[in-house]
């Protein structure tokens, strides 16, 4: 039987948390406590078998989050598994449900499903990263046990985007959790596209006031016309009721009702961004006959976002800096089965390198991730997973899933902007329709948003773009074309000619193996192939150059590293690694921060920084060499062998310090670093090898200089 603990549904604020008004609103004192929604986790207990229902496979124990690709995907190129799997578990609901609606909540199921129950088709969903609820209420057997069967796919189709697995992997399986919802027959909607079935809209939002709209869907499955009151709550982060209303609510027994309630707040307390990421809580009742039969709680973070062209991302009025990276979730050895301890792990990442805004891509990430981002203060941008390539037979579904993006998503305070596409070309005329299709949606959605969409050519006015209120711009100078100076030619050519388009450079990046290695690199990248050689030590300038640059030009209002972390790559293998992309500041298992990590932690971040680069290049065969040191908190004391070098010059930005023209002694050498500061004493050290017989290790084929520099 089904545990009865009754919780609130938060949504994906704080899911399965208890709450209790410690201030009710005086108009609503006197209802009376009543057991109204059930929300329960339903990740225990599943068997799983791969292949064909009928096959000879063996269903095996699982718990939810699963994928069946954690391994496959992430180490074989173009051989891994997409196709059908099932999963299977049995539920017996509480008899007691029986005049109730019970729904499943899948958020996250790759990236197709249909639902049976007891053998009878429950629904289908396509899309492998977005929530969907199904309605189960007519369909179990109360007090019996039922079969929930739910057929996965993630195998390509034209007609569910992504339509290949060539940018990343689509992991198979249901890989975020599923819970149980057992409401009243009278209720706040739970499958209006699987939202909380509350918006919260914001308007003229300042420190003086801001009002705010509550739009709630209440559904009505009894049968007959009903009244009900509908009544919000707003409370501040202390617990302290700030603003209340109630409202009537005439349900016909047709149709879903909508209620408006308006509120102005005076003197808010503004959400500003990782400075002040202050929340509000917005409650949200229905009662009937004084009686609480449903509720639900949202953030509420009062915030106005301003972007302006060739200037810059306003907060509240306020500028603030748009340090951004982007971010795949998937795991080495875990695929995207994640829990909130792999999703806290790279949100502290992220914050240590003193990022200020996130790129969600190429997909809708977990509830848990965005709730997260808007109590740490992130901005964020969403998107849905429109990439690589255009089929003709996406539209629909394109649509489905930003729909599901925006509405599963509307009440986070993160959230700046819904992207509609990235890097979809030909054909170009039916990539702007859609494209246009697409922007007419969000805004009708949210027209309290921007949008974006995504190129990856250098031509701001390429034929596909400008039909959202942004255009990112990918490029990669030095990498995939072009050198590393290339971008500051781009740059100024189009801060002239585009002086007044909203661009954001929305991925710039190059690939870093953490086991190539070189002393001296050119200004152009040895992209791409499996032989080639992705050394960390370019990763290292291309960065260097390209910060160097962006910082210059505020034209580029916003700008995202591709990528945070190394990412599968199922369908390609590069840099001496299968199946991996390499571009990540940090390494796939999140164990190691390459050195890029630490010149953008130098540049963005409030926390010290003293690091000397090139730690990997152990083996030295250039006696003579300049040692590169990002220091924030001051000129930083070379010390090579306990001998003090003096000779610094400044490098591109204020923490860029470089000693020209070392001299290195055969065999081992200490090198180190000191900063003193406010008392405080800051150190690094590292140790090189110099010996003559790696003088020719930078003209090696790639496997012999990492077999030298790792020493095998």
């Amino acid at each position: 039987m089904i545990k009865k603990v009754f919780y609130l549904y938060l949504g994906f604020f704080f899911p399965f948390v208890f709450f209790s008004c410690e201030n009710p609103s005086p108009v609503v004192s006197s209802i009376q406590a009543q057991e109204n929604r059930v929300i329960e986790a339903f990740n225990d207990s599943w068997s799983f078998k791969k292949g064909d229902l009928e096959s000879s496979t063996e269903w095996e124990s699982v718990r939810i989050p699963h994928t069946w690709n954690n391994v496959d995907m992430q180490t074989n190129r173009n051989d891994f598994y997409a196709g059908v799997a099932y999963y299977k578990k049995t539920y017996i609901p509480d008899p007691e449900f029986q005049n109730k609606r019970i729904f499943i909540r899948f958020e996250g199921v790759a990236s197709t499903a249909e639902v049976y129950i007891n053998g009878a088709i429950a629904d289908k969903h396509a899309g492998g990263y977005s929530a969907f609820a199904i309605d189960l209420s007519t369909l179990l057997k109360y007090g019996e046990e039922n079969e929930i069967l739910v057929k996965v796919d993630n195998a390509s189709r034209p007609d569910v985007v992504p339509v290949n697995h060539r940018l990343f992997g689509v992991y198979g399986g249901i890989y975020r959790p599923v819970e149980l919802v057992v409401t009243n027959k009278i209720h706040i909607a739970v499958n209006d596209y699987a939202s909380p079935g509350v918006y919260i809209s914001q308007e003229n939002v300042s420190g003086q006031s801001a009002d705010v709209i509550v739009k709630t869907k209440v559904d009505n499955k009894t049968g007959k016309k009903d009244t009900v009151t509908v009544n919000t709550l707003i409370y501040d982060s202390e617990g302290k009721l700030v603003a209340g209303k109630e409202s009537p609510a005439f349900l016909s027994p047709q149709g879903r009702k909508n209620v408006i309630e308006k509120f102005s707040l005076k003197n808010p307390h503004l959400w500003q961004g990782l400075e002040d990421p202050y929340l509000y809580k917005v409650v949200t009742r229905i009662i009937k006959n004084d009686v609480l039969i449903d509720e639900i709680i949202q953030p509420l973070g009062l915030r106005h976002f301003e972007l302006i062209a060739s200037d810059g991302m306003y907060l509240n009025g306020k500028k603030v800096p748009m340090y951004g990276v982007c971010r795949h979730q998937d795991w080495w050895q875990l695929g995207s089965a994640l829990t909130t301890k792999e999703h806290d792990t790279d949100l502290e990442i992220i914050k240590e390198i003193g990022a200020t805004t996130i790129r969600l891509a190429h997909y809708q990430q977990s509830e848990y991730f965005y709730s997260k981002c808007d109590s740490i203060g992130f901005i964020v941008w969403a998107e849905i997973p429109f990439v690589n390539r255009v089929s003709t037979e996406e539209r629909d579904n394109a649509k489905q899933q930003l729909t599901e993006l925006i509405r599963q998503n509307y009440n986070h305070p993160s959230i700046y902007v819904w992207g509609l596409h990235n890097e979809v070309y030909k054909p170009h005329e039916y990539t702007v329709a859609l494209t246009t299709e697409l922007n007419d949606l969000a805004k009708s959605e949210d027209p309290y948003r921007y949008t974006v969409q995504v190129s990856g050519y250098n031509r701001i006015d390429h034929p596909v773009n400008n039909n959202a209120d942004i255009q990112g711009i990918n490029q990669y100078f030095g990498w995939y074309n072009g050198t590393l100076d290339s971008l500051q030619t781009w740059v100024q050519k189009a801060e002239t000619q585009f002086r007044d388009y909203k661009v954001i450079f929305s991925e710039y990046g190059t690939e870093a193996n953490i086991n190539q290695q070189r002393e001296v690199v050119s200004n152009r990248g040895d992209c791409c192939g499996f032989d080639k050689d992705y050394n960390e030590s370019f990763a290292t300038r291309f960065h260097e150059e390209h910060w160097n640059v962006i910082s210059k030009h505020p034209f580029l209002v916003a700008s995202y590293i591709w990528n945070t972390f190394d990412f599968a790559t199922p369908m390609s293998s590069q840099g001496k690694v299968e199946s991996r992309n390499m571009k990540g500041l940090v390494t796939f298992d999140r164990k190691t921060k390459k050195d890029p990590f630490y010149w953008y932690k130098a540049n963005w971040s409030k926390e010290p920084v003293l690091y000397i680069t090139q730690r990997r290049v152990v083996n030295r065969g250039n006696e003579i060499t300049p040692v590169t040191v990002y220091s924030n908190i001051g000129i930083p004391r070379l010390f090579v062998n306990g001998t003090e070098i003096t000779s610094s010059k400044a490098g591109y930005t204020p923490v860029h310090y470089i000693f020209e023209n070392v001299q290195l002694k055969e065999g081992e050498n200490t090198v180190s670093v000191k900063v003193e500061k406010e008392g405080q004493v800051y150190e690094d050290k590292i140790v090189w090898n110099y010996s003559e017989k790696y003088k020719d290790l930078n003209n090696q084929a790639p496997e012999v200089r990492l077999k030298e520099h790792v020493g095998l």
